[in-house]
């Protein structure tokens, strides 16, 4: 397999070797280990050698034979032309006739999703779409787009991909803004917990107190956190797909001549430990508009989250670590991480001109004021409580 991409590196990463099975399906070998084994438990339907946007595929039109098939793969990291050396054995069942047949077709050409999929052949899961339900997300959202519009430019299918995420989503960014206004009006009602407790001396009672302020106030510190969580699919969907999208192969937009691999605005010449040899300004983007969200979030913490040791600094190192993986990314997904950014940032300033506090903390103690409704869960547990704090009679 010569080397036809500008990251070699990446083309080893990807490079292997695809089969499908008889019975289990498509399976692969594992692209960081070189690896010999036989095929030797269910007849094979095809074999395909994959790089990193194209492949070359062997299919029978019944199938080939378990007996004695196997593969190999190799690969010399000193050589900068030869991404991998694979090798394939398959057998061609024979039933010692005078007259056989056994028909075979190839696919050489792109490792292009609905390409593939039209041949009906499973071929279309060599695509990292992502696992399981996450894979959704490219097959029913993104490929769609990227391939609906093929005369627009590609870094501005990832503008409108963006905003199309970002719109559906607004509900969960609302929801999320909504939780941390209430945490935040409530600080002085929380300040005054602390302070009663400020020496520590019964952490559980604190805890109680502070629960059941957000029970009687009709805030949960959950909320918040939650509906964030949904919104990880969508990363790790694209985390997976953005590299391997020949839509974005050799797609130039602004400074960068490919969107499927990163930008390089500046060489060092030489390798940084854990950065690279070179500066991706789209990483960098990513990453000054990720602190800069980082930095506005900080200050909608909740308040029990402010007194975490440790967290503060957590906020600003994930970013880092982040800009280290981006580094040497595909660029187009460090383009849809700032411009998710971007948006984030112009909705959150949206709801905080249109979102009142005051108003929020004048519902909140209207509903402090109200008799509060115990189930029968919340009874049980604050009985369990104040039995832990009896001392045991002797």
């Amino acid at each position: 397999m010569p080397s036809q991409e500008k990251d070699i590196k990446k083309e080893r990463e990807t490079a292997t070797v695809y089969y499908n099975q008889a019975i289990e399906g498509v399976d692969y070998v594992n692209a960081r280990k070189n690896e010999e084994f036989l095929l030797n438990e269910q007849n094979i339907k095809w074999i395909s050698f994959k790089q990193h946007f194209f492949n070359s595929t062997l299919i029978a039109d019944n199938e080939f034979s378990k007996e004695e098939s196997f593969v190999k793969t190799n690969e010399n990291p000193a050589s900068q032309e030869i991404v991998k050396r694979i090798e394939a054995q398959l057998t061609i069942p024979y039933k010692h006739t005078a007259n056989e047949k056994f028909g075979m077709a190839f696919y050489f050409g792109p490792t292009h999703y609905y390409t593939l999929k039209n041949y009906n052949l499973d071929l279309d899961k060599m695509i990292p779409t992502g696992f399981s339900v996450f894979s959704y997300i490219n097959k029913w959202m993104v490929i769609p787009l990227l391939n609906s519009m093929p005369s627009i430019n590609t870094g501005i299918m990832i503008l409108l991909l963006t905003l199309i995420l970002k719109t559906i989503l607004f509900p969960i960014a609302y929801k999320t803004y909504m939780s941390s206004s209430k945490m935040r009006v409530l600080k002085p009602e929380i300040d005054e917990i602390n302070d009663k407790f400020k020496d520590n001396a019964d952490p559980m009672k604190k805890q109680q107190e502070t629960m059941a302020l957000y029970r009687r106030a009709g805030a949960n510190p959950l909320s918040g956190c939650l509906p964030m969580l949904l919104q990880f699919p969508i990363l790790i969907a694209l985390f997976a797909f953005f590299p391997a999208s020949i839509e974005m192969r050799q797609k130039a937009f602004l400074w960068t001549d490919d969107l499927s691999t990163y930008d390089s605005i500046y060489n060092f010449g030489f390798e940084v430990w854990g950065y690279g040899d070179h500066v991706s300004l789209f990483a960098l983007l990513m990453f000054v508009s990720t602190i800069i969200y980082t930095w506005m979030n900080s200050s909608m913490l909740q308040p029990q989250q402010t007194q975490m040791p440790g967290m503060k600094y957590m906020m600003y190192l994930m970013p880092v670590i982040f800009l280290a993986v981006m580094n040497s990314y595909a660029a187009g997904l460090s383009w849809y991480y700032f411009l998710a950014n971007v948006i984030t940032f112009l909705q959150t300033f949206a709801m905080k001109k249109f979102i009142d506090d005051g108003k929020i903390r004048d519902q909140l103690l209207a509903n402090m004021k109200k008799p509060e409704k115990k189930s029968g869960f919340q009874a049980k547990l604050e009985e369990m409580a104040k039995q832990k704090q009896i001392p045991n009679k002797k």
